[in-house]
C-alpha cells in the first residue's frame, strides 16, 4: 500500500500554492505540518481528487491517478477542514445519507454504521438532530462518515480546530486506534497534536516540503539548543525581535521565556526540546537559508 506524490505543483494564476512537491506515504499516521497558508489544504484537495495539480503525478499502489482517479476514491476516506452537516438530519440519517452516495448496499450500511456510532462513542446520540452537537461531536461524526468504506486511505485536515482538551484527546487516541494497516494523512498546524499520534512528520513552509522525519529525529536535531530563562516584563518584547522563544510563562519575578538558540545569553538554563522547539528551529533554519 502506497501513495506516491511526484514532483506535484498547483498554481492560481500567478500564486504557487505547490511547489514541486514530493512526498511517498506509507501506512501510520503522517502529520502534514506547517504554518497557516503552508499549502496543507490545497495538498489534500489534490490527494482527495478533489482539485487536480497544475503538473506533477500522483500514483496510487503503481497506478497514475489521473488515468484511474476511482481506484483511489474507492479506497479514500476525507474529514475536510471544514465539514458541513444538515442540521435536521440525525446521525443516522445523515450517515445513511452518505453510506449511499459512497454507493454501499442497505444491509452493509447499516451494520457498518452501526459498528462506527459505537467506535466513535455516538451510539447514545444517534437519533438527536446535528444541529445540537456540539463541535467534538460533529467531528467524531465526520471521522464516522469517512470511514464508511473502510478506507486504506484517510485524510483528516485541521480534525482538531475548535475543540476542547477533553474532546482533543479523545479525537487523537481515535486516530492512533485507528492507523493499523492504514494510511493516515493528519494536516494540522497544532504541534500537540502530532506528538501524540504521528509516526512520521512532514513539513511544508510556502507550499514547499522542506523535510520528512520521525518525531525523534526531529527532536535529536534541536538537542542543546533550547533554552529558558527569566526576563523583566517590559524586555520581553525587544527579545521577540532576536530571540527565537517557544514558549513564556508569568511568574511574579517576570516572565519566564523559552527559546531556540545555538548561542544562549548568560544566565540561560538548558532545556529538554520538545517537538514544537524543533518545528520552530527547522522552520526558521530553513527561512534563513531561503533568504540566503
Amino acid at each position: 500500500m502506497e501513495l506516491r506524490i511526484d514532483q506535484v505543483t498547483k498554481r492560481y494564476g500567478s500564486q504557487v500554492a505547490l511547489h514541486e512537491f514530493t512526498l511517498t506515504l506509507r501506512p501510520g499516521v503522517v502529520a502534514l505540518l506547517g504554518p497557516n497558508g503552508a499549502g496543507k489544504t490545497t495538498l489534500m484537495n489534490i490527494l482527495a481528487t478533489v482539485t487536480e495539480p497544475s503538473s506533477g503525478t500522483l500514483t496510487w499502489d503503481g497506478e497514475e491517478v489521473r488515468k484511474r482517479p476511482d481506484a483511489l476514491r474507492r479506497v479514500l476516506g476525507y474529514l475536510p477542514q471544514d465539514f458541513g452537516v444538515y442540521p435536521n438530519l440525525n446521525a443516522l440519517e445523515f450517515l445513511a445519507y452518505i453510506a449511499a452516495v459512497k454507493g454501499l448496499d442497505a444491509r452493509t450500511a447499516r451494520r457498518r454504521i452501526e459498528e462506527l456510532l459505537v467506535l466513535v462513542n455516538l451510539s447514545d446520540a444517534r437519533k438527536r438532530a446535528l444541529g445540537g452537537f456540539s463541535g467534538g461531536m460533529r467531528q467524531r461524526l465526520g471521522i464516522a462518515q469517512a470511514l464508511l468504506n473502510d478506507p486504506q486511505f484517510l485524510i483528516v485536515d485541521e480534525p482538531t480546530a475548535g475543540l476542547d482538551p477533553e474532546e482533543r484527546v479523545r479525537f487523537r487516541n481515535l486516530l492512533t486506534e485507528l492507523s493499523g494497516e492504514r494510511i493516515i494523512l493528519l494536516s494540522t498546524h497544532i504541534v500537540s497534536d502530532v506528538e501524540a499520534v504521528a509516526t512520521e512528520i512532514a513539513l511544508i513552509d510556502r507550499g514547499r516540503l522542506l523535510l520528512t522525519a520521525n518525531p525523534e529525529t526531529m527532536l535529536a536535531q534541536a538537542e542543546g539548543r533550547v533554552w529558558s530563562m527569566t526576563v523583566p516584563s517590559d524586555q520581553l518584547a525587544a527579545l521577540k525581535q532576536h530571540l527565537l522563544i517557544s514558549g513564556t510563562l508569568r511568574r511574579n519575578d517576570g516572565v519566564e521565556i523559552r527559546f531556540v538558540s545555538a548561542q544562549p545569553p548568560a544566565g540561560a538554563k538548558p532545556m529538554a526540546p520538545t517537538l514544537e522547539d524543533a518545528y520552530l528551529l527547522v522552520l526558521s533554519e530553513r527561512r534563513e537559508t531561503a533568504k540566503s
